[in-house]
């Protein structure tokens, strides 16, 4: 037997994830625009300009034929060049076969407190609900924060809190464990959840924890022998599809949620392991819904009224701060306080709200894109699907970095807002409860609406600047809260 899962293929003897990558991005953007899919190719120095590759594909969904064909492709590339590995040896991904029968056994554990009856967001040390939340929505709004049909959608979810529990879904979460993850939101509010993450002590730790703290159902698979459930999702996506189908619930549909994360290329097979789940899940339940957060350090496709408001900040700002930044831009040879939607690519109509960030890599960025190729098809096709831009928040990965945490301390200097993690974690899951439950909200006009019409961006979208091209000077606004000497930190 080979090793088991799924893997990059060898390219030049090496299972190496850059030249994978690069022909997976080539071919999905190459019946579009040949040109950037043979540039992509011929890139000699990919860790340095995917970050212009990836908004330049972005770029080409703002025609809507576009982005679904460059989706189609993507996902069809990657499933013929990543490998599973079968007895027979390894096979292209889209060959791959389910278990005959589960290998797991399960573990449920129902929680003890009754599902909560309202809505209720942490904020800043204080717990937001009913007429106080919906303000602060409105303020966040007001102050280009989030976008109106993000307000939309919570504010639905205050006046509906039935919409909290999922009713008639079993909730799969891929990476349950996630600390932007939805679980503990879920499980107070009363949900069927399936939990699946690696086998880790401290994972398994917090995941018992909130499921017996909540008020739902977590089930979990257990490995036999295993002193702790989780399963390897890269390692066993079919052992686990076959699982999944063993503990569907008679009468739900089911709703596959994806946060599984891991370093480099890892992260990359991830993604495709979920897409096979998803792929299967789909193939079995044609009612089944999908959902997947947004990384904010993307690039996203935005219409021309946020691109507006954000040329409006640009045009209206004070006569001295712009002889400042001016100055600013001149001796950083334009690399400071650029215009926001100033590309070659950004239109009247349509531009590329590029945050985008090298520290990530381009490993990271591909594992993103094919998760939001799979929203973007599923939508397509008919399906449910809940695709979200999440914010900036002070996670403890951002608080450990230390570039991450200087800059983020300052962004609130430039118009954005970094949000506390259990801020984020709650919002984010109640959005994707109202997008299931009443699909007729979420925008379909364009395949890429689903992301841009009622995101989270945390103001990053719709300030004057590039982002990019004021971190730097967030940064510097940022340090003194870094260093202790004032200013607002994450504890903020």
């Amino acid at each position: 037997m080979n090793t088991p899962g799924i893997s990059f293929p060898q390219v030049a003897g090496a299972r190496s994830t850059t030249p994978t990558a690069i022909a997976i991005l080539a071919d999905a953007v190459r019946g579009t625009d040949p040109a950037l899919a043979d540039r992509m190719a011929a890139n000699s120095s990919w860790r340095k300009d995917y970050i212009d590759f990836f908004a330049a594909m972005t770029a080409l969904s703002a025609d809507a034929e576009a982005a679904i064909t460059i989706a189609r492709a993507g996902l069809e590339s990657m499933r013929g060049r990543l490998l599973v590995a079968t007895d027979a040896g390894d096979v292209p991904l889209e060959e791959a076969k389910l278990d005959t029968a589960p290998s797991h056994t399960s573990e449920t554990i129902v929680g003890s407190a009754s599902p909560a009856e309202v809505l209720a967001i942490p904020y800043r040390g204080r717990i937001l609900s009913g007429d106080e939340l919906r303000e602060q929505l409105h303020r966040w709004r007001d102050a280009a924060i989030v976008e109106p049909g993000f307000v939309t959608a919570i504010e639905y979810a205050i006046e509906h809190p039935e919409v909290l529990r999922i009713e008639g879904r079993q909730v799969i979460l891929l990476g349950a464990g996630a600390e932007m993850g939805p679980l503990e939101a879920l499980a107070a509010w009363g949900a069927d959840v399936v939990a699946c993450d690696v086998p880790v002590d401290r994972v398994w730790e917090r995941i018992r924890s909130i499921a017996s703290a909540g008020a739902g159902r977590v089930t979990a698979p257990v490995d036999t022998g295993a002193s702790v459930p989780g399963v390897d999702l890269s390692a066993s996506p079919t052992a686990l599809a076959a699982w999944l189908q063993s503990v569907s619930s008679p009468g739900k549909a089911p709703l596959l949620a994806t946060h599984a994360y891991a370093d480099g290329g890892q992260h990359v097979l991830l993604s495709a392991a979920a897409d096979l789940i998803a792929t299967t899940l789909l193939a079995d339940h044609d009612d089944t819904a999908l959902a997947y957060m947004g990384t904010p350090t993307d690039s996203y496709l935005v219409p021309s009224s946020i691109m507006d408001d954000s040329r409006a900040r640009w045009a209206s700002r004070p006569a001295g701060l712009r002889l400042a930044q001016g100055l600013t831009r001149a001796v950083s040879m334009g690399n400071l306080f650029r215009p926001a939607y100033a590309a070659a690519h950004d239109t009247r109509e349509w531009g590329v709200a590029d945050i985008m960030l090298p520290m990530q890599g381009p490993n990271y960025a591909l594992a993103k894109r094919l998760q939001r190729w799979r929203g973007v098809i599923a939508a397509h096709d008919g399906h449910t699907a809940s695709l979200n831009v999440a914010p900036a928040s002070w996670t403890r990965s951002v608080t450990k970095n230390r570039v991450f945490n200087i800059a983020y301390s300052g962004a609130s200097s430039f118009g954005a807002e970094i949000f506390p993690a259990d801020t984020s974690r709650w919002l984010m899951a109640a959005k994707l409860a109202v997008d299931v439950a009443t699909p007729s909200l979420v925008d379909r006009s364009h395949p890429e609406a689903l992301l841009y019409a009622d995101a989270n961006h945390g103001g990053f979208w719709r300030v004057a600047y590039e982002p990019k091209s004021a971190l730097g000077m967030a940064a510097v606004a940022g340090l003194p809260s870094v260093i202790g000497i004032g200013g607002r930190g994450p504890s903020a």
